[in-house]
């Protein structure tokens, strides 16, 4: 805390600069998306203290596909471009999370069910179970549902081979 402001105050003054990162990246996205002439509605949030910024589509998104790229390539690509937008307007450091057409959503579900098998294997064999190579927004979410379910888990290697490990009891 900051002197003289209350924990109340900080969260507002935390809410408004996220939110505020939010309106800067939609600003930009939507800037992209006419270049692109691709048709996208921009859906901005706070989760887990990040902004969170959302491209969808009332058709079938098969044209922000293109956004995605070959698994989420794409994506991350344009993340860190609207990351660096931010930057660029506020100086500070941006930890946005962008999705595309639901990509991250369903990845999330995805990594989420994984790394509670992998748990469950872990706990089943008391041995150590090695995943494949992920980005670090895919470990983050593996690492979370491992410690859902009562383990502990640590990347190893280095990037771009980076992978989770669960550890058993």
């Amino acid at each position: 805390m900051t002197e003289g402001t209350t924990p109340a105050a900080e969260g507002v003054d935390t809410l408004s600069r996220l939110e505020q990162e939010g309106e800067i990246a939609a600003d930009y996205l939507e800037g992209l998306l006419d270049i692109a002439d691709l048709d996208g509605d921009i859906d901005m949030d706070v989760e887990a203290d990040r902004a969170a910024v959302s491209i969808i589509s009332e058709s079938t998104g098969r044209d922000l596909q293109k956004l995605v790229g070959h698994d989420g390539e794409v994506l991350e690509a344009l993340q860190e471009l609207t990351r660096l937008a931010v930057h660029r307007e506020t100086g500070d450091r941006s930890r946005l999370m962008l999705d595309i057409a639901g990509y991250r959503a369903r990845k999330r579900a995805e990594l989420t069910e994984l790394g509670t098998k992998a748990a469950e294997d872990a706990k089943g064999t008391g041995e150590p179970v090695k995943l494949k190579a992920m980005t670090p927004f895919e470990r983050k979410v593996v690492h979370d549902a491992v410690a859902a379910a009562g383990l502990q888990s640590e990347s190893e290697g280095e990037e771009p081979q980076r992978c989770v490990v669960v550890l058993p009891a």
